[in-house]
């Protein structure tokens, strides 16, 4: 009996053995690609772009990159360099390894290729000779752009949507950021782009140039402040604080007597 019992757990361990390394067998056959390796546009925008500009290229939290006149405004070097790097004064982080990212120089180019192919087309849009270009080296009149604010923008952009004017809100946004937005348009929240948000005109590099300098002209260097005023007498002066501060000498003095006060108790 013991023998049979051994032969049977023989049996089976030969048996057990046999299964698994023919699961591993099939295992090791199929391809496992590594995340350093993988270049499809699918997965990698799903993987890393989706939460934020949307599925599709839009409908996100941030900028549409399914809008033609965003696509032509930027060049691949740029579209390349935000990816890689971040964008500055924007809540976009750098992706790219040597940035401290977690993509590779060929996985950027795959975002950049697959971007254009899909959402860069040309549509109903003004040349790029036109267009005004995404950086600029006129310098920027804030009183003239006070003026276009109020003519073209202030319609909408007043009242209850009259935040963007907020000077902590624009503490948050950079130069760069809102001279993007008033050229490309922000599709998802009505926002025109540069040919229709001037009335009766497209708007220039100076006009959008200005506009920017009229804004960043209000922006806050402390956000959230000031902060509401205490009523009178509750807080004292500088000069009071001081006054009231004691000296090294009233301090030592204070001590000592602390200190002889707690020895006579002993």
């Amino acid at each position: 009996m013991r023998n049979f019992l051994a032969a049977a757990a023989l049996a089976a361990g030969c048996l057990l053995s046999g299964c698994g390394s023919h699961r591993l067998r099939m295992n090791s056959e199929q391809p496992v690609t590594r995340p350093d390796q993988m270049v499809s546009f699918e997965s990698l925008y799903g993987k890393n772009c989706s939460a934020c500009h949307g599925s599709s290229g839009q409908g996100g939290p941030a900028l549409d990159l399914n809008n033609p006149v965003l696509q032509q405004l930027l060049d691949d070097s740029s579209l390349r360099r935000a990816i890689q790097d971040g964008v500055a004064g924007t809540l976009m982080p750098a992706f790219g390894e040597s940035a401290g990212g977690m993509l590779t120089d060929a996985q950027v180019d795959a975002l950049v290729k697959g971007m254009r192919a899909r959402w860069a087309t040309a549509g109903t849009m003004r040349t790029a000779a036109q267009m005004p270009p995404e950086t600029t080296t006129l310098i920027g009149n804030a009183s003239h752009g006070e003026q276009l604010y109020q003519m073209d923008c202030r319609s909408c952009h007043g009242g209850a949507r009259q935040q963007v004017t907020d000077p902590t809100y624009l503490a948050l946004v950079s130069d760069p950021a809102l001279r993007t937005i008033l050229i490309a348009g922000r599709p998802d929240l009505g926002h025109p782009d540069w040919q229709t948000v001037a009335q009766g005109h497209a708007a220039s590099d100076q006009d959008v140039t200005d506009v920017v300098a009229y804004l960043a002209s209000l922006r806050s260097m402390t956000p959230g402040q000031p902060y509401a005023a205490q009523p009178q007498g509750e807080q004292p002066t500088a000069t009071e604080a001081a006054a009231n501060q004691p000296t090294t000498a009233k301090r030592k003095q204070s001590t000592g007597q602390a200190t002889e006060s707690f020895k006579t108790e002993k």
